[in-house]
């Protein structure tokens, strides 16, 4: 074999190890990486099944909803994450209200919401209350979300849950970035 055909051996052995790690590599940055709000609706939903509400009258029609206060930030991407999903066999739906209303499990403020500080006291027990601003614990809030390294995070007042008569699994205090208790 000539000198020329072992380096076109050579290269063509190389190509082919480079050529996974290529390939993944594109793959990789090919993959969407999913929205800001495409993992808070994914948290949301998961904070239905580590989250113990306190019993409520039984109505066969009861639904577990979920209620966005003012601007919502989601568009349909709440709505998608929980399409056929259930909590203590009840479907999910989510609702938008432009001021606070009766009939909310969970009650999610964005970030555009100035009215947190008037609200939250008035929320009553049985409601999980979820926002985006950094003051939202301090006000009275159960668990805020803050981005962090491009990574959706969350923080837990267990305190303001346990005065809702909301008990927090303590999975989910285990992979929040802070608990204050």
């Amino acid at each position: 074999m000539t000198l020329f055909g072992r380096k076109i051996r050579a290269l063509s052995a190389l190509a082919l190890i480079a050529c996974p790690a290529f390939v993944q590599q594109l793959a990789s940055v090919a993959a969407p990486q999913p929205s800001e709000y495409e993992v808070k609706a994914a948290f949301i939903l998961n904070f239905t099944r580590f989250i113990e509400w306190p019993p409520s009258a039984p109505d066969s029609d009861a639904r577990f909803t979920i209620c966005i206060l003012g601007e919502d930030p989601f568009g349909k991407v709440l709505e998608d994450a929980v399409a056929g999903e259930r909590v203590n066999d009840r479907p999910i739906v989510v609702r938008r209200l432009r001021q606070p209303g009766r009939g909310c499990e969970i009650l999610f403020f964005p970030k555009s919401e100035k009215g947190a500080a008037r609200t939250l006291p008035e929320t009553g027990p049985g409601v999980l209350t979820v926002g985006e601003t950094p003051e939202f614990l301090h006000l009275g809030g159960m668990i805020a979300f803050s981005v962090e390294n491009r990574r959706v995070r969350f923080d837990v007042n267990q305190t303001a849950a346990t005065r809702a008569s909301l008990q927090i699994s303590s999975k989910l205090l285990n992979v929040a970035r802070s608990v204050e208790r």
